[in-house]
């Protein structure tokens, strides 16, 4: 049995010398690649804190301290160490193994965590909560330089050094969040790594030391000179000048330090800052090599690190050529991006156009806000970001771009749901909270072609803000490319109920039609494709004598365009149904497992009309 398979919780890790924890980390490397092979999920993420998550959970234990993940998806380690080593082969399926820390998961999972920079604030609160409960338990925010680029990191920090609680906040510093890190804070972090020569010294040191007689003693007694020199070829860091106290930089490979620095930091009795240095996936070449593409991977062959050819153009991808193309003709077009240049297909555009591509790094709220000022001076800023991101701005969309009706372009990407990332990442509110906003037009393509059409239009004939949403992965097969000025496309001349929809949920709604058709159910579908402001009189128009409607969303209840529709259209012998995602959060898996657990799939929704159009007769 191999030393990972006997590792359960933190009492197991306590019966561990050095060289078995040497090994641990060796097998824990192993298990991710062979089983993130098939599975698929974060892998460079995740090779790069194995040494540090081993030191954590053999200082703390999990079960009672609290562990707060900052993002969460470099949590794997954590799931392995704390009896979760079975699940790993459903990771990230519908009713598997979260790819992200879940607390109804397991009680070592402190707080559910998929966005960035609020790790700090969570902690602090924790702590907060010990003081007054009277609770006795030591509080951990795992940091990644990443999320550290977010303005919400140094409000938390702010407060937690003001407020003098015990704890401990590891900045884990790997030069990189999904895409490399970008503006001041990655700066000073790269000054403080440049300016630490003392690391390898210290390393070769230790390595000497240990040659000797005595030589642990002989460390042990040196390391106050070691801390000197520290403070010699560092200067002060901004977290010191925050008041935290400032531990680092340490090998974030170098397991016996961490455990050290860490028992070293429970101890002080006030916020203490470790910065640990580790690198993205370490262990594992071609993710070393490349840990961008292995930030979130399908499967892979695990002995060459090979991806599988890519089948067919993203809506990104689509999105990403679509801007290439509207710079080259119109010099005011910028982009505007969170750390998210390759996820939001922008790579090509930066390699073009590198001064009008504007990485903000995790700072949602920053880029929507800067984009109203490049709008208000005349640039025409389209600012591409995942749907839940964008979620954290929405009180500058109001305030720093609705108000003054300025001609911002937002592209949200993964829009509805995502898949296998889950309720952190599904992106099934923004219908919602962009139709509330005055002024903001809503797009919802459902082919590239339409995308491509549809930002040309928001581009450089728009005045005001405007949204086009679009999701996950390449366009749907069978669905019919709509023209923008119609509004609405048709798909069939059923008379006995009509599904009005949008996006690309109107393949699933053709697909139950056709199902509907065989029992002698004649079925039309309606797509709309301009969601705000919804153009009511060609929708009824559209929807003929047919007294039978049901509304299709993929957005959670109470978030889409169905009340509206409702509102309008109920009455004169005409009924309105509608189905949706429910009121619940929705769980990750599969988009296939999703649309059936949600009742969004094609034969559900045919046995959904099947009893709506019973039940009228």
């Amino acid at each position: 049995m191999s030393i990972l398979e006997k590792m359960n919780c933190q009492a197991d890790l306590l019966g561990l010398d050095d060289s078995q924890r040497e090994q641990l980390c060796r097998e824990i490397r192993q298990f991710l690649v062979a089983h993130l092979a098939k599975t698929g999920g974060h892998l460079a993420s995740n090779l790069g804190v194995v040494e540090l998550t081993v030191a954590i959970e053999t200082v703390f234990n999990t079960e009672k301290d609290r562990l707060v993940f900052d993002v969460g998806h470099q949590s794997y380690v954590h799931k392995l160490l704390t009896g979760r080593q079975a699940g790993f082969d459903a990771l990230r399926t519908f009713g598997g193994l979260a790819g992200f820390p879940k607390p109804g998961e397991s009680e070592t999972d402190a707080f559910v965590a998929g966005h960035a920079s609020s790790s700090v604030s969570v902690a602090l609160g924790m702590a907060r909560a010990r003081g007054l409960t009277g609770d006795d338990y030591d509080v951990i925010a795992l940091l990644g330089d990443g999320a550290a680029t977010g303005g919400m990191v140094y409000e938390g920090l702010n407060d937690a050094a003001e407020s003098g609680e015990p704890m401990i906040v590891i900045l884990n510093d790997n030069e990189m969040s999904i895409d490399h890190n970008v503006g001041g804070m990655a700066r000073h972090l790269s000054r403080l790594r440049t300016k630490t020569g003392y690391l390898g010294a210290k390393q070769r040191y230790r390595n000497f030391v240990k040659k000797l007689p005595g030589g642990k003693w002989i460390y042990g007694v040196t390391s106050k000179m070691k801390d000197w020199f520290r403070r010699v070829l560092i200067p002060t860091t901004i977290f010191e000048n925050m008041g935290l106290t400032y531990f680092g930089p340490v090998d974030g490979h170098d397991l016996p330090e961490l455990i050290s620095v860490l028992q070293s930091a429970r101890e002080v009795g006030r916020p203490v800052l470790v910065h640990v240095l580790t690198k993205k996936g370490m262990g594992y070449a071609p993710a070393e090599d490349d840990p961008s593409v292995f930030h979130g991977v399908g499967g892979f062959d695990p002995y060459t690190g090979r991806l599988p050819d890519k089948k067919n153009a993203t809506f990104s991808d689509a999105f990403g050529a679509a801007m290439c193309q509207l710079a080259r003709e119109d010099p005011r077009v910028c982009a505007v991006t969170a750390a998210m240049p390759g996820g939001t297909g922008l790579l090509g555009f930066k390699n073009e156009f590198p001064k009008r591509l504007f990485d903000v790094g995790i700072a949602e709220e920053h880029a929507v806000s800067m984009a109203g000022g490049l709008a208000k001076q005349g640039a025409v800023p389209v600012v591409a970001l995942y749907s839940t991101f964008l979620q954290r701005s929405y009180d500058q969309l109001m305030q720093d771009v609705a108000m003054l009706n300025l001609h911002v372009v937002f592209a949200v990407d993964r829009a509805g749901l995502v898949g296998e990332d889950g309720e952190t990442h599904h992106g099934v509110f923004d219908v919602g909270f962009l139709r509330q906003i005055p002024g903001m037009r809503v797009l919802a393509p459902a082919t590239t072609d339409e995308l491509e059409t549809m930002l040309r239009w928001a581009v450089l004939d728009c005045a005001g803000p405007v949204a086009v949403r679009y999701p996950r992965g390449g366009e749907r097969p069978g669905l019919e490319r709509g023209v923008l000025l119609d509004r609405i496309v048709r798909y069939g001349e059923g008379t006995d109920l009509v599904f009005v929809t949008y996006g690309t949920l109107a393949e699933n709604a053709v697909k139950a039609s056709e199902i509907l058709d065989e029992q002698g159910i004649n079925v039309s579908v309606l797509r709309i494709l301009d969601l705000a402001p919804l153009h009511i009189e060609q929708i009824a128009d559209s929807l003929g004598n047919t007294k039978r409607v049901v509304v299709l969303e993929e957005v959670c209840s109470g978030s889409g365009i169905s009340a509206e529709l409702v509102c309008n259209l109920q009455g004169l012998g005409r009924k309105i149904f509608v189905k949706d995602l429910g009121p619940e959060f929705v769980t990750h898996g599969s988009l296939k497992d999703l649309h059936c657990h949600c009742g969004l799939d094609a034969r559900s929704l045919a046995d959904f009309a099947l009893e709506v159009v019973r039940d009228e007769n």
